[in-house]
């Protein structure tokens, strides 16, 4: 079945909050429904990284979450500052950590989800699950259970677009209010969020270590 996306309802800027600033990097916590990054055509200018450059001046994408997604992204204000960043997470030297709410009871306390994932060809943005996918891996622990639902803690390995969102779905678990993989009308929003980020300052070389909670 096609999958459509909600027309682009973002909300206000003060809903992007600052979390840590200097001359060098900006985190911020950004809400659900923000794009990360500006996507095709003018409606779609608005985003977290127009928002900081309003706040803070020119500031550069080292990564991204997806629109769906609330919590700690960081962009830098330099392009050294952004090289640095960039090759610690290809390096795979900054650690991350989410939380998400999932359907159903998961039967195992803890596990490791290790599926390729490639892009879908036809229903854009869609990804999917392929032998000759880029590697894709992530760990998960649980946090708590309710009747129904599964809260997480996860750990991914890889930093694929979809990539929690997708395997959480290939187990049978998807990640509730999910436009894409799951069932919107389970919750308001997709009930996932970064929550944790580590990484070394791209100038002092001192390792940053920062938290938000979850807002579910």
């Amino acid at each position: 079945m096609l999958r459509v996306a909600p027309a682009y309802r973002p909300p206000p800027a003060c809903a992007l909050t600052t979390v840590y600033l200097d001359d060098h990097v900006v985190v911020a916590n950004k809400p659900s429904g923000l794009l990360s990054v500006p996507g095709l055509g003018e409606s779609k200018a608005f985003c977290a990284l127009s928002i900081l450059t309003d706040r803070c001046g020119p500031v550069h994408t080292v990564h991204r979450l997806d629109m769906d997604t609330s919590g700690l992204i960081i962009f830098a204000r330099s392009k050294a500052a952004q090289r640095h960043l960039s090759i610690q997470f290809q390096e795979r030297q900054v650690h991350k950590l989410y939380e998400a709410v999932v359907a159903g009871l998961v039967q195992n306390n803890q596990g490791r989800i290790d599926a390729p994932i490639a892009k879908h060809s036809l229903q854009r943005p869609l990804r999917h699950i392929a032998a000759d996918g880029q590697p894709a891996v992530t760990n998960w622990t649980v946090v708590s259970q309710s009747r129904s639902s599964t809260r997480l803690s996860l750990h991914p390995e890889t930093g694929r677009s979809h990539q929690l969102r997708l395997h959480l779905k290939s187990i049978g678990h998807p990640i509730l209010g999910d436009v894409f993989y799951g069932d919107a009308s389970k919750a308001g929003r997709l009930l996932l969020h970064a929550k944790t980020i580590s990484f070394q300052h791209p100038v002092s070389g001192t390792r940053v270590s920062l938290a938000v909670p979850s807002a579910f």
